[in-house]
């Protein structure tokens, strides 16, 4: 745990995989059964503060329905914002359904043009956070999105059950563990060499 967190302390930029999570609880919105994806737009807006403290810190916020232009056609980046940490523009794709493949070459064509068009000499390239009502892991793995900048998260509008929460909690912890385990070994086996 110590090493973890002297890494996190450290001048350095942030590393994307630290500062994304999935899910994001969304249930401050207010959203209930039907609403659309203008709806959730609108009410992150209404409640950007808090829609912010779930992203996490050092997030500021750009802009909504971000035109962009490619070939005469219009495009539109649902959020846009800036992570002042890491350096990056943020673009935020929002989801009403399942993830889509389909979602991942509208989401690369945002940052290659966010890329070209907006980002600036000192900053690095942007990363897209699509969120969606459901992120399936085996999808997002194949299309190896993590090599394009692009992360997938779920959404959820309403607290699930504590059950699921503790579980939810217990698979984590075990998870970080894990990853803990395979860095610590890594590190043991780098230092021998």
């Amino acid at each position: 745990m110590y090493i973890l967190k002297t890494n996190l302390n450290k001048k350095e930029p942030l590393n994307p995989d630290i500062v994304f999570k999935s899910p994001y609880f969304l249930d401050f919105l207010g959203l209930r059964d039907t609403y659309s994806e203008n709806d959730l737009e609108s009410a992150i807006l209404f409640h950007l503060q808090n829609f912010i403290i779930e992203l996490g810190s050092d997030f500021a916020f750009l802009a909504r329905q971000k035109r962009i232009l490619v070939d005469d056609v219009d495009y539109f980046i649902d959020l846009l914002f800036y992570h002042r940490r890491m350096k990056r523009l943020i673009a935020i794709d929002l989801k009403l359904d399942k993830f889509k493949p389909g979602h991942k070459g509208q989401m690369e064509l945002y940052l290659r043009w966010l890329e070209k068009h907006e980002q600036q000499v000192d900053e690095k390239t942007p990363i897209g956070l699509i969120l969606c009502a459901e992120a399936p892991r085996e999808h997002i793995e194949l299309l190896m999105l993590k090599e394009k900048n692009i992360k997938v998260a779920q959404y959820l509008t309403e607290l699930p059950p504590k059950k699921l929460l503790q579980e939810k909690l217990h698979q984590a912890i075990e998870l970080a563990k894990t990853r803990f385990e395979n860095e610590k070994s890594k590190s043991i086996i780098h230092k021998s060499n």
